[in-house]
């Protein structure tokens, strides 16, 4: 993942129900969520969800898929990791952490 890739993702969650949406699909499983179970859970209006899961789909986030009359949103587990890993490949100087220094960055 490059800066630009990371940026995007990165903005794309900074929005209270992107994040609660993103996070229930983590949840959910590789099998997703159909768009009107997200909608429930979440208290969101369809139009807004739609909005915001745009939003994570253009940033790489979920993909989208149809069964029969509903559009099912998923996670994406490699994007979700590749991020992480853009986030913390320079914990330790670069090198992997030992599980003491992992303890260390996350107390600073």
């Amino acid at each position: 993942m490059d800066i630009s890739q990371a940026a995007s993702a990165l903005a794309a969650l900074s929005h209270e129900s992107r994040l609660a949406a993103f996070r229930l699909l983590v949840q959910a499983g590789p099998e997703g969520l159909a768009a009107s179970k997200i909608s429930d859970a979440l208290d969101l209006n369809p139009s807004s969800l739609s909005f915001h899961l745009k939003e994570l789909a253009h940033a790489g986030l979920v993909t989208s898929r149809h069964e029969g009359r509903f559009v099912i949103y998923a996670a994406r587990y490699d994007s979700m990791d590749a991020l992480m890993a853009f986030l913390t490949e320079n914990c330790c100087g670069g090198v992997p952490c030992t599980p003491a220094q992992q303890a260390g960055c996350k107390s600073s």
